[in-house]
């Protein structure tokens, strides 16, 4: 079965993190993406290592875990888009693409004539994205962003993070690059939905995406707390701000995570702490009485969890249907039996190291077959191929 996005092709002129990620999503659908990178230095994330992927002999290479993790079934082509030759090239490739990626400071691809105007005049049914720190327009326009300091910029680091007046309290970032992922993702939407407009009405389209309006969408039930109430969301560790009790408890002889969504849940689990008289008093039988008087169901908690093993309370909490887990590390997580029976870690042959893990996509599809087949390429490993199958002829 081809892929859904089997039939389109994707010019991807991004670099780093976000862009990347939405061409690797659209190629895991189908989409032929060619990735264009600078002659002899290629994408930044090449060089952002260690670790870096190690060949046959057990040499290190020179692709980066970072630039690994983001540009699966993608084309490598290299070009100079500084120079007048490799603009053109990339006209003549437009001109046979249906989007766009892009991710330069604002302004920078309209200097070289291949801004959407331009390439929309060779191919009025473009799709092009624009992803950047902070958009199209407003007056931090022009300024250049990374994940980190829109994490800061746009208030996830003042909700992440145990209290000030915890030990090791203060703000922190995300263990992972959360807004360039989120940023791909929305971008991939933007683009699918331009796809499916011009499905309907022949129109291609402009997309503006912004990392910190990103992250200002996805304060999502934090940034609504605050607008209906009135109350600046505070650093709380890991105790979610409307739902508990959802936290991570000491055990005998380590830490799991509960997290109790509903009250029926929370009856069940009255159960298995042997406390059931708490499911019907009147201090944290519903949930708003629970976040009401939280600091003495916790006390409770505590003490119940401090007297048995994490395997007693992992079984009879996954017995009555109670959401728990444990901490994993992330080898843990490939050990997983449930994460190995959905396959989300492959081996892609690579042509230097002979295979390469890769972590795929989660989307499963009944009626389409998602595409795990080409690794991440090597610095303009699919140049000449490209330019022979578009007709393309680099100028002498």
């Amino acid at each position: 079965m081809a892929g859904p996005l089997s039939h389109i092709r994707v010019l991807d002129l991004s670099r780093i993190m976000a862009g990347p990620w939405s061409g690797q999503v659209l190629a895991d659908l189908g989409a032929d993406v060619i990735k264009v990178e600078r002659p002899d230095v290629g994408d930044d994330t090449r060089t952002w290592g260690p670790p870096f992927l190690k060949d046959r002999d057990g040499n290190a290479t020179k692709e980066a875990g970072y630039y690994l993790a983001v540009n699966r079934g993608k084309r490598s082509v290299t070009v100079d888009l500084a120079d007048p030759k490799g603009q053109q090239i990339i006209r003549e490739l437009a001109a046979q693409s249906d989007i766009v990626l892009e991710n330069f400071k604002s302004g920078t691809l309209e200097r070289y004539g291949l801004g959407y105007e331009d390439l929309k005049a060779i191919k009025p049914d473009i799709i092009y994205c624009s992803i950047t720190g902070f958009g199209q327009t407003g007056p931090k326009r022009d300024h250049a962003a990374y994940d980190f300091m829109i994490q800061a910029m746009g208030g996830l680091m003042s909700v992440t993070g145990e209290r000030d007046d915890e030990p090791g309290g203060g703000p922190q970032k995300v263990g992972i690059p959360i807004v360039d992922i989120m940023t791909g993702m929305y971008a991939t939407v933007g683009v699918l939905a331009a796809l499916a407009h011009r499905d309907r009405t022949g129109q291609g389209d402009y997309v503006d995406i912004a990392m910190l309006d990103v992250q200002t969408a996805i304060l999502a039930n934090q940034a609504m707390n605050y607008l209906v109430s009135g109350k600046e969301p505070k650093r709380a560790g890991n105790r979610h701000p409307n739902i508990q009790p959802q936290d991570v408890f000491k055990c005998a002889d380590g830490h799991i995570v509960l997290a109790v969504g509903n009250d029926g849940q929370f009856q069940r689990f009255c159960t298995v702490i042997e406390r059931p008289e708490m499911a019907t008093d009147e201090r944290y039988a519903t949930n708003q009485a629970r976040v009401r008087n939280l600091p003495e169901l916790l006390e409770v908690i505590r003490e119940r969890f401090a007297e048995k093993p994490m395997a007693h309370w992992l079984a009879e909490l996954e017995r009555e249907s109670v959401p728990c887990g444990p901490i994993n590390t992330i080898p843990m997580v490939f050990a997983d039996k449930q994460v190995q029976s959905r396959e989300m870690l492959r081996q892609l042959e690579h042509p230097l190291a002979g295979t390469v893990p890769q972590v795929v996509s989660p989307i499963r599809l009944s009626n389409a077959q998602l595409d795990f087949e080409r690794a991440p390429p090597l610095l303009g490993q699919h140049t000449d191929e490209v330019f022979r199958e578009l007709g393309i002829t680099r100028a002498p």
